[in-house]
């Protein structure tokens, strides 16, 4: 049995083994859907880090927790700092008020902080 180091490993390795289990049942369906999301997030007039930054912001508005986990990771990987990130949820929350200031207080700030531990 594997062990995770903290709950944002876990929810990353379940969002994983989740996505693996549907591309082996769909595999015609998730391929298309994963050349979608790469060609989505692929460089463009925008960066990379500025896509997960609005996707980060839908993420939370829409309380989709494995979301706003992968996009937190997806923003840091990408070269934002908690700064930037924590302006986007500000942003955010401007339009999703108090749900979604919850799941930035909580959620995005943890991932944050345990992101930033599996680097060391």
């Amino acid at each position: 049995m594997e062990e995770f180091r903290n709950s944002t490993e876990l929810a990353l390795h379940e969002y994983k083994e989740g996505l693996g289990t549907f591309t082996q049942k769909m595999p015609d369906i998730a391929s298309k859907y994963n050349a979608f999301t790469e060609a989505c997030f692929k460089e463009g007039k925008l960066s990379k880090k500025e896509k997960h930054l609005i996707a980060l912001g839908i993420g939370i508005y829409s309380q989709d927790e494995y979301c706003i986990i992968y996009h937190t990771k997806g923003c840091l990987d990408n070269g934002a700092s908690e700064e930037e990130i924590l302006e986007a949820v500000g942003v955010t929350a401007a339009f999703g008020g108090g749900a979604a200031m919850s799941q930035a207080v909580t959620l995005v700030q943890e991932s944050i902080t345990e992101l930033n531990q599996l680097k060391n």
